[in-house]
């Protein structure tokens, strides 16, 4: 088995839901979104132009109205290149909205992500690295959201440096995805299907407790039949 990786969470609070500018078919279907994904700089540009969302920009800056946050992107390593899009989508979004783009934070690790199934994601957690401005306030952006693990984990990087997330901002991802925060009640129906042991492993295992899970990652959990299950299908991964 690999060295556990133990990237640190913090507690969600009342963290708004996620803004997605565009459906998965109009960025997944755009004639550029291959090369973006793969690094093509052009591309991601020629991409976000086309599928950034006027609407959801204007959401953003009534959301954090009078304040001017600092935006910071995912530099996610896929198998073909370092994904383009989070950055230019950061960069085109600085741009419009007049807010500063972080260009310290950087992931440090390969992740697989795209294409991967549930336990995978929750396995092979993204690390992040870089100089964050305590007291500083942050938007995450990235290119999609589907569990949003890669989100909390550079949440919990930032604010356990010191820095602040107020919100996160994707160009697509899944409509339910869009709920970061675990629910109380899907976390009460988490503990109470599997228990206070498999909440231990977990622990032992992340480094944090289900409150710190996404919704969608507790979903997910919720979803599966045993706790050897989820014991078992993340063993074997890491």
């Amino acid at each position: 088995m690999s060295e556990l990786i133990r990237p640190p969470r913090t507690p969600w609070g009342d963290f708004p839901d996620v803004l997605i500018h565009a459906s998965e078919s109009a960025v997944k279907q755009h004639p550029a979104y291959g090369a973006a994904k793969s690094g093509d700089g052009n591309a991601a540009l020629d991409l976000v132009q086309a599928t950034m969302n006027p609407q959801k920009n204007a959401q953003l800056l009534n959301l954090l109205s009078g304040s001017t946050p600092t935006l910071v992107s995912a530099h996610a390593y896929e198998r073909d290149g370092v994904n383009a899009i989070p950055e230019v989508f950061a960069d085109a979004l600085g741009s419009v909205l007049n807010w500063p783009v972080d260009t310290a934070v950087l992931q440090v690790n390969v992740v697989a992500h795209t294409g991967a199934d549930g336990f995978s994601r929750m396995a092979r957690q993204a690390e992040f690295a870089g100089a964050i401005q305590s007291g500083c306030s942050y938007v995450l952006v990235d290119d999609f959201v589907g569990m949003g693990g890669t989100l909390a984990n550079m949440k919990g990087y930032i604010e356990s440096e010191g820095g602040k997330v107020v919100a996160a901002v994707c160009l697509t991802g899944k409509p339910h995805s869009a709920k970061l925060a675990v629910s109380v009640g899907r976390l009460q129906e988490l503990r109470l299907k599997h228990g206070t042991e498999l909440e231990n492993w977990w622990i032992e295992r992340f480094a944090h407790p289900f409150d710190a899970l996404t919704e969608s990652e507790a979903r997910y959990l919720t979803r599966t039949e045993t706790a050897d299950t989820i014991r078992d299908r993340i063993a074997a991964i890491q």
